[in-house]
């Protein structure tokens, strides 16, 4: 994610490690920002603290890792594309070690075209598990609703082949369902997590007084600058998260619409919920990021994959 150079199978550990150690931190968070987002006619949650408490009561500790399985299976792969697609696109355009503030964007842009491959899949995988819970809740509150699963009240296997039934029943397209959304949103984000990540952990060198422009930034620089360009990325394109997650949700609740694409859904949302939906599961989402982006910069600075490749060699 910096500039450092690095194998790549180097860049595939770091990339697997920081994502296997940020998705076990932050997933709690992540689970109430999609219950949070998908909320359109029963409000059944009044925002991430009252979401996590009463999934714990409902489901136990282990609810709010619903469907962390899928994520952790398909992070190494996403994680390690986005690390090392964002290296490469820096080292090609980049002119004398120099690489100006547009091709700073265009190696974002690049690299969040190319982890879509995965992080749709993952995505709308991970949706189906983490929104389960929250369907069941609403039928539990409000029984006078027409009840639409025993999956949603039983455990995540029974959720698992319902999903993966209805994946089957729609062929490789089920699983790329909403990738021009995912798409919408992933590459405007790397567009502006990368430049800025780069730019704030350049002034880490300076503040230590180092010269020299190949220089690493102290630790505690590189995770704040992490931290901080995850945050300002993820609130500056939740509107376009809202968007993806209502698209990736197959199963629907009582008064809950389908919608026919990413225009059809925009318009739905503005008409019936206000500007102000497309903000929802914003806090969250940035307390998802940036510890996720901080501790992805944290592995990618201490150098895990090359200790152990150096173990192996």
């Amino acid at each position: 994610m910096g500039d450092k150079k690095v194998s790549l199978p180097a860049k595939l550990i770091n990339g697997g490690v920081a994502g296997l150690v940020g998705v076990t931190c932050v997933f709690p968070i992540d689970l109430a920002k999609t219950r949070l987002q998908n909320q359109q006619g029963v409000q059944v949650y009044k925002g991430m603290f009252d979401c996590l408490t009463k999934t714990v009561r409902a489901e136990g500790y282990f609810g709010c890792y619903r469907g962390a399985a899928v994520n952790l299976t398909l992070v190494t792969p996403e994680k390690a594309i986005k690390l090392a697609a964002n290296d490469v696109f820096r080292q090609k355009l980049s002119k004398d070690g120099h690489l100006p503030l547009w091709g700073e964007v265009l190696a974002g842009c690049g690299a969040g075209t190319c982890q879509v491959v995965v992080t749709t899949p993952m995505e709308m995988l991970k949706i189906q598990l983490q929104d389960a819970g929250r369907l069941g809740e609403a039928f539990r509150i409000f029984p006078e609703s027409e009840p639409r699963s025993l999956c949603f009240l039983t455990s995540g296997v029974f959720w698992v082949f319902s999903v993966s039934s209805r994946t089957a029943t729609r062929g490789l397209a089920g699983l790329y369902r909403g990738a021009g959304a995912t798409l919408m949103r992933d590459v405007p984000f790397s567009m502006i997590y990368f430049p800025l990540f780069a730019n704030l952990n350049a002034l880490g060198r300076e503040s230590a007084g180092g010269q020299d422009v190949q220089a690493q930034a102290p630790f505690w620089q590189s995770f704040v600058a992490g931290c901080s360009a995850g945050s300002v990325a993820a609130v500056a394109v939740t509107p376009l998260d809202v968007i993806k997650t209502r698209l990736q949700t197959l199963q629907k609740g009582e008064g809950e619409d389908s919608y026919r694409g990413i225009v059809d859904c925009t318009r739905r949302i503005m008409r019936r919920e206000g500007p102000s939906a497309f903000l929802k599961g914003a806090a969250c989402r940035a307390l998802v990021i940036a510890p996720l982006f901080g501790i992805a910069q944290g592995v990618y600075f201490l150098g895990v994959g090359e200790a152990v490749l150096g173990l192996l060699g």
